[in-house]
């Protein structure tokens, strides 16, 4: 588990990137949302996105996440309009047909995105999000680690900041409003 100071000892030591990233975070890709449509990291609306990398029958940090991601997409309606996306790293039980139901009982407007292991190898690539099965629940299947954050994304799909899961509500949103209210959106 990577500990909140060897993130800080990572950033300092990393050259900024041309976004403003201390490092590169995020790019294209190309995945299917729970209707079959194909999704790219740009919101087919323009919205503003919470992008998490989980799966959707995760108990462990995506159970506490999906909600705050939910919460906060709620709280901050007035300001902007906001879509909560999660990328699988489960795509063997994260199907099309299996991974919006779990995730719309968090939020109606959640999107789920899944597809073949080279497609979603793309997307992690992109935001460095590594996966590892680490043990076997004979109950519930395989169990992940995976990336945590929460990454804020703009309607081209550019990622304007990075957002712990292990806020509240109300510290996630006094990260998140200075960039929906300059935008103009809302």
């Amino acid at each position: 588990m990577i500990t909140r100071l060897a993130i800080i000892a990572i950033l300092a030591a990393t050259p900024a990137a041309p976004d403003g990233f201390p490092f590169n975070v995020g790019g294209d890709f190309s995945l299917m949302d729970q209707h079959g449509m194909t999704r790219s990291q740009a919101d087919p609306d323009g919205h503003f996105q919470l992008l998490f990398f989980g799966y959707a029958n995760c108990e462990q940090i995506c159970s506490a996440t999906l909600p705050l991601m939910a919460d906060i997409v709620d709280e901050l309606e007035e300001a902007a309009t906001l879509r909560p996306v999660m990328i699988t790293v489960d795509p063997k039980r994260d199907t099309v047909d299996r991974i919006g139901p779990p995730l719309e009982q968090y939020h109606p407007e959640f999107v789920g995105l899944t597809g073949p292991e080279d497609d979603l190898q793309v997307a992690y690539d992109a935001f460095s999000v590594d996966r590892e099965v680490l043990f076997t629940d004979p109950a519930g299947g395989e169990v992940f680690a995976h990336g945590s954050f929460i990454y804020l994304l703009d309607g081209a799909g550019d990622v304007l900041t990075l957002v712990p899961p292990v806020m509240d509500v109300d510290q996630a949103v006094r990260i998140i409003t200075p960039y929906v209210e300059t935008s103009g959106q809302g």
